[in-house]
């Protein structure tokens, strides 16, 4: 199996402040990782680490074959697909559903002159019709529900094939229905052995779809543990990565968690 990420003793020192503390962190093909921890854990930054959007202070990082620093980030940017909310905020609200994903195969937040090509709008409607969203193509960005925006930016993430798709908290804000309905979708996207390499970001065990193989645990930038999830995702692990008692249960592939 081939390395899709390298970390190696990762630090990044911001304002005297230490984010992230010498991480190791490697991951091989086919792998589904979820990324899991309290607010300010370090979640974030190590995934712009890994999204090549920041070089760490010390260590070394290989994302796909290439070390940062020693790299075209712009290029290697091109080959990883990245949905967060940061993202879903700079799109406009009048920008057509379907230009939403077709403008993700020239790195643009909104259509202007680009001509595309038919290929392109084909894979844009198939992406929204694999992620519920088929008929949506001509409704403006504005008027989608969260989960159908959270959807809309999946679907655009995967626009440019990647080998490498980074999910930055892709079911915060929803209801009960469209966390469900999402945690489906991912699942299924999990199960298909062409999907790429994927690196799902949340706060709550009851997001994590099944499918997803490796699980990394982070408390104030450290890794508390890794590895496969029948292994990580542990009452003792969840306890001590979030600070309280808790004790975690099974059922049918999903990881649920309540407190002592």
């Amino acid at each position: 199996m081939t390395d899709v990420l390298d970390l190696v003793d990762v630090t990044v020192v911001r304002d005297g402040k230490k984010l992230l503390a010498g991480i190791d962190w490697r991951i091989a093909d086919g792998e589904r990782w979820v990324l899991l921890g309290p607010n300010g854990a370090g979640k974030t930054t190590l995934l712009q680490i890994v999204a090549a959007q920041m070089h760490p202070t010390a260590g070394s990082a290989t994302v796909l074959g290439s070390t940062l620093g020693k790299v075209d980030v712009f290029e290697l940017r091109t080959r990883i697909g990245l949905s967060s909310a940061s993202l879903d905020g700079r799109i406009p609200n009048r920008e057509r559903v379907r230009d939403v994903v077709l403008t993700a195969a020239y790195g643009k937040m909104a259509r202007f002159r680009e001509d595309y090509e038919e290929a392109d709008t084909g894979r844009a409607e198939d992406l929204l019709s694999w992620w519920g969203l088929e008929g949506f193509a001509e409704r403006t960005f504005g008027t989608l529900s969260s989960g159908e925006r959270k959807r809309a930016m999946v679907a655009r993430a995967l626009m440019t094939d990647p080998e490498l798709l980074l999910l930055d908290e892709p079911a915060s804000g929803l209801d009960l229905g469209g966390r469900e309905d999402l945690v489906r979708r991912l699942s299924n996207h999990a199960a298909d052995p062409a999907s790429p390499v994927t690196v799902l970001v949340t706060h709550h065990v009851e997001e994590i779809p099944p499918g997803f193989t490796h699980a990394m645990l982070l408390r104030q930038g450290a890794v508390v543990a890794s590895g496969p999830s029948e292994l990580t995702l542990t009452s003792e692990n969840l306890s001590a990565t979030y600070g309280v008692p808790l004790h975690v249960q099974t059922y049918e592939g999903r990881y649920y968690a309540r407190g002592l």
